[in-house]
């Protein structure tokens, strides 16, 4: 019982790191610009950027902060 608690445990941590850097991937996209809404929902205007650009940043710094209290929980 020892070795699948061990394993699972390994697997959490992969599963954990992975998410972590998804999000930053996404979060930076938003802000660098790669990845933008539609123009059907108005990426096209100016302030659309600016709503993908917030909502970049918001997911980077929750990201971030979700990841270091996870940290110190341990």
């Amino acid at each position: 019982m020892a070795k699948q608690k061990g394993k699972s445990s390994v697997l959490n941590i992969i599963a954990w790191v992975t998410g972590v850097v998804v999000s930053l991937v996404v979060g930076f996209g938003m802000i660098n610009g790669t990845l933008t809404l539609p123009m059907w929902l108005g990426g096209s205007s100016y302030a659309g950027s600016l709503v993908v650009i917030a909502a970049g940043w918001i997911v980077v710094i929750t990201t971030l902060i979700g990841a270091v209290l996870a940290v110190l929980q341990r």
